[in-house]
């Protein structure tokens, strides 16, 4: 660690703002890294006691996009959150404290329960939590650092009052084309004319790239049982999915394809922006919508008709690259050019207004909020052969919660959810009282929305909830059997065979990834979930991934999230991961999609046992 003198660490009032002169740096450099100073070292007169104070006040800038942990050392614990602020610019970060003391119990998902976003970082939710009563240090961390990051820290100061998070440095830090300005990389656009001589240039290579696969994206040299639809079906000890006309078909596909990139963080931050990008045509729900960088580019791609133009391309890609799924969160116009396989996640349980994602299931009107959902969503595509299936949900956040579950549920106003819970609890409130009680719960949302999604549409596959993390409880698990197919969301260099035998030894079902990435801190993003040295090693990593988990007999399939980058000021989450298969200016990552025709091209021989898969592992530095 260099050292310089100690950061100014005071009490800030409301209107108050302290300035040093020296700031302390830490620099990155060993696989896990980590700082740390007491808090004298910090400044002397920085208590150790926070109890009436909201907000830890930093002023800092970090060399690197790569996320770090915030810790906070006590006599009698260690409270650690993931921090990740904007890079090569400094900023004021106002850390709410309360994040530190309690869980999070405001999203419906492992996303929105997980992180909150700040104006400029975000923060993690989930750890140890406690009183902060008697901190003696603040330390940070950082995993797989790349190229000996830096974080300098020019203050450090308690609020009671939120002054606000924002960048001090000189704005605007986004160019027109959506790029970061602080940072500067290989392949930066300088030019509409450099981008449109690469986009012709793409466009050129663009084809038909020898997958053998029919129209529905099946192996033409396969024959099964044709239904007309999607199903399952266990060949020869393996399993696959089948398509309308009988041929088998593994999925492969991406997350998020769309024309808009329209999620940035953008109202109330529109000096960070060179320009912004222009409204969208037609208002939704009185709100006018604000084109994203990506659409603004489209725009300048495509012309006038961008969006009709930006199909006819995505499609193009999706066979030219052997992907033949388009996965969740994706554009419906994809779904009905009647091109490609598609997935439909739906909504509209109750889940967002419910109890950390637990509609009050036991009310009469669910079963009735069920229906009209299903029948709006699944009524009118219930005879398009193109339809895989739908996923009823995306990461629950109740597995390993139950109990905070129970606590939302009696907190809130009265409801048939809080009656049976209190009646169940009354025979014993214990933490495995209450998780059964919430698994109880689990059944009846299943039992319901599965019998009103078979009564609109008895022809599609029923794709499971994209449960996160690893092995869930073994009740979430019996409960599975419900659905023809079970998915969960990976994040990791591979999926663990052991949890897919351990899954299928329960559910008995076939297993698809609903999502997963590699993702390089470069270009002003962050490296995503799991991070890869470089650009070519996105490439061994997706090999790796997907021929590993292939090569598992019940393994039938996994879609990449996601399809562009995310913005680099954050979308709403306030995630920026450099994670997409197309850049912001739509430019595909070379190495990325070579790498997925090789492997697309190897599939079908791996799934079947008699190629092996790749072998490589990716390296995160």
């Amino acid at each position: 660690m260099v050292r310089y003198l100690a950061a100014a660490a005071v009490l800030l009032l409301p209107s108050a703002r302290v300035a040093s002169a020296a700031p302390l740096r830490a620099v990155f450099e060993r696989a896990e890294s980590e700082h740390k100073w007491a808090l004298k070292d910090l400044a002397p007169n920085l208590p150790s006691d926070w109890t009436g104070y909201d907000f830890l006040v930093l002023e800092m800038k970090a060399s690197s996009q790569q996320r770090f942990f915030l810790t906070f050392y006590s006599s009698d614990r260690v409270q650690q959150r993931q921090m990740h602020p904007l890079a090569n610019v400094w900023i004021r970060a106002a850390v709410p404290l309360q994040f530190y003391r309690q869980p999070n119990r405001t999203g419906f998902d492992l996303a929105s329960v997980g992180k909150v976003a700040r104006n400029s970082f975000w923060i993690g939710t989930g750890g140890v939590y406690g009183p902060l009563n008697a901190v003696e240090a603040i330390g940070v961390t950082m995993q797989a650092p790349l190229g000996k990051p830096t974080l300098d820290i020019r203050s450090v100061q308690l609020s009671k009052e939120d002054p606000g998070s924002d960048i001090l440095d000189k704005k605007p830090v986004v160019d027109e084309f959506g790029q970061w300005i602080p940072a500067d990389w290989p392949g930066k656009v300088k030019s509409l004319d450099q981008l449109e001589k690469e986009w012709a240039a793409e466009e050129a290579g663009l084809g038909e790239g020898g997958f053998g696969y029919c129209k529905y994206g099946g192996y033409l040299n396969t024959k099964a049982r044709a239904t007309g639809f999607f199903r399952v079906e266990q060949v020869d000890g393996r399993w696959w999915f089948v398509d309308p006309d009988g041929h088998l078909f593994f999925s492969t596909g991406s997350t998020g394809m769309g024309s808009g990139g329209g999620d940035a963080r953008m109202r109330g931050r529109e000096d960070f922006f060179t320009a912004m990008p222009p409204v969208d045509a037609a208002p939704v729900s009185g709100r006018v919508p604000q084109m994203g960088f990506y659409g603004w580019n489209l725009a300048r791609r495509h012309g006038a008709d961008a969006k009709t133009k930006w199909i006819d391309l995505a499609i193009l890609r999706l066979e030219s690259w052997g992907l033949n799924t388009i996965g969740n969160w994706s554009d419906p116009r994809l779904w009905d050019t009647h091109r490609k396989a598609y997935v439909v996640n739906l909504r509209g349980w109750g889940m967002e207004t419910g109890y950390m994602g637990m509609p009050d299931v036991f009310s009469d009107e669910f079963p009735k909020i069920a229906g009209k959902a299903a029948a709006e969503q699944c009524g009118p595509r219930k005879d398009d052969p193109y339809l895989l299936g739908y996923f009823i949900a995306n990461e629950p956040p109740w597995p390993g919660r139950e109990s905070l579950v129970v606590d939302t549920i009696l907190e809130r106003p009265p409801g048939a959810i809080q009656r049976e819970a209190k009646a169940f609890l009354a025979g014993g409130d214990t933490p495995e009282r209450r998780k059964q009680f919430v698994y109880r719960a689990f059944d009846r949302y299943l039992e319901v929305i599965d019998a009103a999604i078979r009564r609109y549409d008895p022809n599609h596959l029923n794709l499971g909830l994209r449960f996160g993390g690893g092995v869930p409880p073994a009740e979430m698990l019996r409960a599975s059997q419900a659905f023809d197919v079970y998915s969960m969301n990976v994040y990791a260099t591979s999926v663990n065979a052991k949890v897919m035998g351990e899954i299928y030894r329960v559910t008995g079902r076939p297993i698809i990834v609903g999502e997963f990435h590699f993702g390089v801190p470069g270009r002003g993003l962050a490296a995503g979930l799991v991070q890869v040295r470089d650009q070519a090693e996105r490439g061994t990593a997706y090999r790796y991934y997907v021929e590993q988990a292939a090569a598992f007999p019940a393994f039938i399939g996994a879609s990449w999230f996601q399809w562009v980058g995310q913005p680099s000021t954050g979308r709403m989450g306030g995630e920026n991961y450099n994670i997409g298969l197309v850049d912001v200016t739509d430019r595909p990552y070379r190495e990325l999609i070579d790498a997925m025709k090789t492997t697309h091209r190897r599939l079908q021989d791996v799934h079947r046992g008699t190629q092996a898969p790749f072998d490589v592992k990716p390296s995160p530095q």
